[in-house]
């Protein structure tokens, strides 16, 4: 951890942020960075890079990427000491994605009927529902609930769990996940029991391996993680999937979407859904 903690902020036009996060993401020594992209003020064509390194080393390849645009405007705060994780779970308002209704235990009292509720708390694994590429990747998945069901769901970099979940809530009989961090393959089978969820999440690198690779051809892969491992994984996510079987992938900007794309249509894929939240896509694609 960094001696110190603190927060990045870049301001600036929309082309400028969006090249300036996708340069984050290209970068190999900042691969497991946290930041967000939003717009901060519509009229005024304003969008916002907050990053949150987890080093000093970090903070310093983060901040140098960010300077590195001339429209933007960084600043470095120094962070006081404090409980970021209860202060932000006090501040994270439910989500609602078609169906799907997120909430952590601070909104217990909140929890409407006829919904499927997902009880998700903020912690150290990526999901709690907030981030625009998962409730991307729940509205997608409820739209195409609304035609169909799927027996055996995939999650791909399960973070929480939430959207192999989700699977198991609305009927799936085989929901898996897996995740390349151990701690998120354990909260997210936590969240799995504590939601009354039957899931089964793995740590494993890959989709070789004989948890995940036993239950292929999946009708339903999810893959909400980075622009990168979404082209490297194409073709093992293509041969997991059942032929007229769906991939929700997301965790890539709305600039990455072709690189994206040019590694799936070669392998029979064609787009069905592209929803945007901010600056960030989820698509749904169909295994031809």
């Amino acid at each position: 951890m960094s001696e110190s903690a603190v927060q990045i902020t870049a301001r600036g036009p929309r082309d400028a942020a969006e090249a300036a996060a996708a340069a984050v993401d290209a970068d190999i020594a900042l691969e497991g960075a946290t930041y967000s992209i939003l717009e901060e003020d519509e009229d005024k064509g304003v969008w916002r890079i907050d990053g949150f390194p987890t080093s000093d080393e970090e903070a310093h390849l983060m901040e140098a990427v960010l300077r590195g645009y001339e429209d933007l405007e960084v600043v470095v705060e120094k962070l006081a000491d404090a409980d970021w994780l209860a202060m932000s779970l006090s501040g994270l308002p439910p989500v609602e994605a078609g169906r799907f209704f997120v909430y952590g235990a601070h909104d217990q009292g909140k929890v409407p009927e006829g919904r499927i509720n997902l009880k998700i708390d903020a912690g150290a694994a990526f999901g709690t529902g907030h981030h625009g590429t998962t409730v991307g990747c729940l509205e997608a998945f409820d739209r195409l609930l609304q035609t169909e069901r799927f027996d055996k769901v995939l999650d791909v970099g399960c973070g929480t769990g939430v959207l192999a979940i989700a699977a198991a809530k609305t009927g799936s009989p085989v929901a898996v996940g897996t995740d390349i961090d151990e701690p998120s393959a354990r909260i997210a089978n936590e969240n799995a029991e504590i939601n009354d969820a039957k899931c089964d999440f793995y740590f494993a690198d890959g989709l070789s391996d004989p948890r995940i690779a036993q239950h292929a051809p999946y009708d339903l892969v999810f893959a909400n993680i980075l622009a990168a491992p979404l082209v490297e994984l194409a073709p093992e996510i293509a041969g997991a999937l059942k032929s007229g079987g769906v991939a929700i992938l997301s965790g890539l900007l709305r600039t990455q979407e072709e690189r994206v794309l040019d590694a799936y249509r070669p392998l029979g894929f064609v787009v069905e859904q592209t929803i945007h939240h901010d600056a960030w896509s989820a698509l749904a694609l169909r295994k031809g």
